[in-house]
């Protein structure tokens, strides 16, 4: 019960440190996803129900504040929260290496595809300079944040996990 309550502030605290300080951190045209590092790090953390829960929520608020159809970030989020529950049984001694994968492979597909999806919407973005302007810097800046944000979620599992062995 507890995990569920403290989803929502934390997923909107995400929305809103993405949409005003993530967006200046910029490499070249591209930023980071912080939504899509914590619900890595969170799914890699947490029981497989509470994960979806997670994605399904931070895709609803950040399609709330973006102009991408909701269904790339439903898509991409759940897709991440896949792959990270399928990492988490298998590579269960290195966490953290586990993390960078889901965040590499997460990145890079969510980017592609919302590059996919814009090109069907009638803008036409060529594929060559949007990967190397906007896909590449994204998934190295979305690297360069898990450091910080796998400590954070690692930290606030422990808490609420512990908190509910007490329960």
């Amino acid at each position: 019960m507890f995990r569920n309550l403290i989803a929502f502030p934390l997923l909107v605290l995400i929305v809103i440190i993405q949409t005003t300080v993530a967006t200046r951190i910029t490499l070249l045209a591209g930023h980071a996803d912080l939504m899509l590092i914590v619900l890595s790090a969170w799914a890699l953390k947490a029981e497989p129900t509470n994960a979806w829960l997670w994605a399904i929520s931070g895709s609803a608020m950040i399609s709330f504040v973006s102009e991408m159809p909701w269904l790339v970030f439903l898509t991409g989020y759940s897709f991440v929260v896949l792959v990270a529950q399928a990492l988490r049984q298998r590579v269960w001694q290195a966490p953290f290496l586990a993390m960078l994968g889901v965040v590499l492979v997460g990145s890079l597909m969510m980017d592609t595809f919302a590059l996919l999806v814009l090109n069907l919407l009638g803008r036409s973005l060529p594929f060559t300079e949007s990967f190397g302007l906007i896909i590449l810097p994204n998934v190295l800046l979305n690297l360069l944040f898990t450091i910080p944000v796998y400590i954070i979620i690692r930290d606030l599992a422990k808490w609420v996990h512990q908190t509910q062995e007490i329960e």
